[in-house]
């Protein structure tokens, strides 16, 4: 019998749902009106299952929930029954998006009636179990059909379920068998020709290698999955909630906040409910990270009333936890109990989730201790820290900081060190493995308890050694990377020159850029390892500083202390509230850019400077003042927090003095035992628009004897820094608080920034920035930090003279050939700075600005 016109447009539906849902719409449309003309019940029932499906697939599902209520009602009418029951799942389907979970499992039970527990309804059954937060009930779904599927050989439902069943073990941390349950999928989805759900699997994967922690192949499978879901017109919103999920874990925070808010649009304007609240969640899990902690209680609250309504038990005790950890953090714990706290665990702990599970049981820990229960704390401790042995690298690392806190309130102070560097190995191990430069310097913020809880014990003991040795692990690790010689990348150099192309065009055209520069990076980085993951040894230290002092400031619970290492002895200072330090450091740029700028009125620019002289005057009574062992030696100041942007040179001590500003003391250590080459030119180039830049150029060309590039590009500096030992960039300098790898220098072709850098195979061993601002850098947390300068530093200059101060570049030009006059005599860096800034007149309170602002970092 030849089959009726609308059957056979309704079967084209059918085929075209998952290769081209836009088409698939219209083809359904089509097919229902054919069948109606016909009066073909059983054409209508498929024809509405495809037109359902497709509407799905393009987010309209308030939409796709008519015409499958349809599809069953003809179905039924007709006795198509399983037309019916497939229609019945995927309404299921629908139901869930909408949060409606109950009505959902009514539909795919009758739907498994229906067709008497077969094998593709009870596959089903089994994602609308995993939508519920049943998950043990899926797995074991899923674990019974697999084999069934491969006994029928039905490659098309088989690869559903392998997707489903993927997403299940990276879940359970499964990581191995996720893979390769996707992997496969993928392989039946392209002989299927299903290229929509290529793009889905490797959405999947993405999300499974985010749970293992390799964030670059994840972040590759989450770019191609976001350009084939949206080359056929798909759901993307999925893809951001990934992406949001996976930049929360390296502590890209800003990032992971923007991903989640668009996503919760793209969910809403999809008429998914059932993913609002989950993003709901990623929001709060952000604010709890950034320290807003009203503002993760606040999100958190909300998610978990969504997920109460939406009947979603595991989800509900996630965003519990969230608040409840907001609540302690803030020292708010009244009313928590310490069983309602357990029970919030034990759930997450069977839901699958055991890195939620591991958090609840710390916070339940410290809220057994805040209540005096000790024994019940090391219990929950000891559960806690059983997670130590395997499982994604954040999960074993939190795990040791259980144990950490388990031995230090055993009182076992050395136990709870080498528990605490356990854990911190893991961290560092994991984030060697990040090749791209940003992902490993935000990537430290997961550093933080455990560093804290070692110096709080070095603290305890009262020792400056141990105390030094933890103040080292909690700063600047990144700096420690191994540079390697960077691979050959032309999509990159590519990038950057459209980057530089676009800088004076569209705003939005040039951030699309500066992203797909950032996501390459991330996903194309060289992860290595490292040269050292210890602090260098006092010995080691002693050596290198001959006669200088070291100064190392620490801030702990509020207080900020000092450690020096003068004349072979280390000791330590407390020197005052944090707040205090830092607020007259604020009030340093507005009085040097009144010193600095041009058409202020004496009596103003007196003004600014009395409050420059009041205000350096405190700084060196509560940083220097407490620190007599210091006398008049050299300094090497490693700074911390908003000392980061202190110009030293201003300090009545440090008058006169060489002062060499360093990320921490190993960076300096290594910087300064480091042999430099020998071999290279002097670079000599300068920007467009930079007043006086042409004659300083070729004023400082002519003594070290070499040939000044004015108007210099990008490309020509690039190239020049790669050969030189020594080099001298006039320009004007762009610190990016948003995108640090981003701050640049202007140069004729457009800004050479901190990428450009990270692609050169070495750069010279001294470098010097003359423009104003040009060294400062974005802190982050555990001193880690970002921008132009810090990337000098961390591809092998030893020696950087740059600002650290946003002040007019005018006047900086008899500073910088004095700086140069004695470099070319044979000073070092810091020792050619302070003689170069004992010449600038007092009385010129504009030089005095312009000079006052640059330090030396690094040796």
């Amino acid at each position: 019998m030849v089959p009726g016109r609308a059957i056979v447009a309704a079967r084209e539906a059918v085929r075209l749902v998952d290769l081209d849902p836009g088409r698939a719409r219209h083809a359904a449309a089509q097919a229902v009106r054919v069948a109606r003309r016909e009066d073909d019940p059983a054409a209508a029932a498929l024809a509405e299952q495809a037109f359902g499906h497709s509407l799905m697939q393009c987010a309209e599902v308030d939409a796709a929930i008519r015409h499958l209520r349809r599809a069953v009602a003809h179905g039924e009418h007709a006795g198509t029954w399983d037309v019916v029951a497939g229609a019945r799942m995927k309404l299921a389907f629908a139901m869930v998006q909408r949060g409606r979970l109950a009505a959902a499992v009514r539909e795919v039970d009758a739907a498994v009636t229906i067709l008497d527990g077969a094998t593709v309804a009870r596959a089903q059954r089994a994602v609308i179990l995993y939508q519920a937060g049943r998950l043990a009930d899926a797995f074991a779904e899923y674990e019974a059909v697999v084999p069934l599927l491969r006994r029928a050989d039905d490659p098309l439902n088989l690869q559903k379920a392998l997707v489903n069943r993927g997403i299940l073990h990276a879940e359970r941390h499964e990581f191995d068998a996720a893979v390769a349950d996707l992997t496969e999928a993928d392989r039946l989805a392209r002989n299927l020709g299903r290229d929509l759900v290529v793009g889905i699997i490797a959405e999947n994967l993405g999300f499974a290698e985010s749970l293992r922690g390799d964030v670059p192949s994840a972040l590759a499978h989450l770019d191609r999955a976001e350009r084939i879901i949206g080359a056929h017109r798909g759901q993307v919103a999925p893809v951001l909630q990934d992406r949001g999920d996976l930049l929360l874990s390296v502590g890209l925070v800003s990032e992971a906040r923007d991903a989640a808010q668009r996503a919760v649009v793209a969910f809403r304007r999809e008429h998914r409910q059932l993913k609002v609240p989950e993003m709901r969640l990623l929001l709060a899990q952000a604010a709890f990270l950034a320290g807003d902690l009203p503002g993760a209680r606040h999100e958190a609250g909300l998610a978990a009333r969504e997920f109460r309504r939406q009947s979603r038990p595991g989800w509900t005790e996630l965003a519990e936890l969230v608040a409840l950890r907001a609540r302690l953090e803030s020292g708010d714990s009244a009313g928590v109990s310490v069983r309602r706290v357990q029970a919030v665990a034990d759930v997450l702990g069977r839901h699958g989730w055991p890195s939620a599970a591991l958090e609840a049981r710390l916070a339940a820990a410290r809220l057994a201790g805040l209540r005096g229960r000790r024994d019940t704390a090391r219990a929950y401790l000891r559960e806690a820290s059983a997670a130590r042995r395997g499982g994604p690298a954040g999960l074993r690392a939190r795990a040791w900081y259980a144990e950490a806190l388990l031995r230090s309130a055993a009182g076992d102070g050395p136990g709870a060190a080498t528990a605490a560097k356990a854990g911190l190995r893991i961290l560092d191990e994991h984030a060697a493995a990040l090749g791209a430069t940003d992902l490993r310097v935000h990537s430290a913020a997961h550093r933080r308890d455990l560093t804290e809880l070692g110096l709080r014990t070095a603290v305890r003991a009262g020792r400056a050694g141990p105390i030094f040795e933890w103040a080292e692990r909690g700063r600047a690790r990144t700096l420690l990377f191994r540079p390697v010689h960077p691979p050959d990348d032309p999509v990159l150099a590519e990038l950057l020159v459209r980057v530089r192309q676009a800088a004076h065009g569209p705003a939005a055209r040039l951030a699309a850029l500066e992203r797909q520069v950032r996501d390459h990076c991330r996903i194309h980085g060289d992860g290595t390892g490292t040269d050292r993951t210890d602090p260098v040894s006092l010995s080691a230290l002693r050596a290198a500083l001959a006669g200088r002092a070291l100064v190392q400031y620490v801030q702990w619970d509020g207080v900020l202390h000092a450690l020096t290492l003068a004349g072979g002895r280390l000791r330590r200072r407390p020197l005052g509230p944090v707040t205090d330090v830092s607020a007259l450091v604020d009030r340093l740029p507005f009085a040097l850019h009144r010193m600095a700028r041009p058409g202020v009125r004496a009596a103003s620019k007196a003004a600014a400077s009395a409050l420059l002289r009041a205000t350096a005057a405190g700084l060196d009574e509560k940083l220097l003042g407490p620190l007599p062992e210091i006398g008049d030696r050299p300094l090497v100041v490693v700074p911390t927090g908003a000392l980061h942007s202190l110009p030293w040179s201003i300090l009545p001590s440090c008058a006169g003095r060489p002062v060499s500003v360093a990320p921490s003391a190993t960076s300096w250590h290594e910087a300064a035992t480091r042999v430099p080459v020998p071999t290279g030119g002097v670079l000599v180039a300068a920007g467009p628009g930079l007043a006086g830049g042409s004659e300083e150029t070729t004023e400082i060309a002519a003594i070290h004897g070499t040939t000044p590039m004015p108007d210099a590009t990008a490309t020509s500096v690039l190239d020049g820094l790669a050969h030189a030992r020594l080099a001298h960039l006039a320009a004007h300098g762009t610190l990016s608080a948003q995108n640090p790898l981003f701050s640049s220098l202007l140069l004729a072709d457009g800004p050479l920034v901190g990428y450009d850098l990270e692609r050169l195979p070495r750069l010279p061993d001294t470098v010097v920035l003359a423009a104003c601002d040009s060294g400062r850098s974005v802190v982050l947390a555990g001193d880690e930090l970002l921008g132009l300068g810090v990337t000098f530093l961390g591809r092998g200059t030893a020696s950087l003279v740059a600002s650290v101060v946003p002040v007019p570049d005018a006047e900086t030009a008899p500073l910088m050939v004095a700086l140069h006059r004695a470099l070319a005599r044979g000073h070092c860096p810091a020792d050619a700075l302070a003689a170069a800034q004992r010449e600038v007149p007092a009385d010129d309170l504009a030089a005095v600005a312009a000079a006052a602002g640059f330090v030396c970092l690094g040796r």
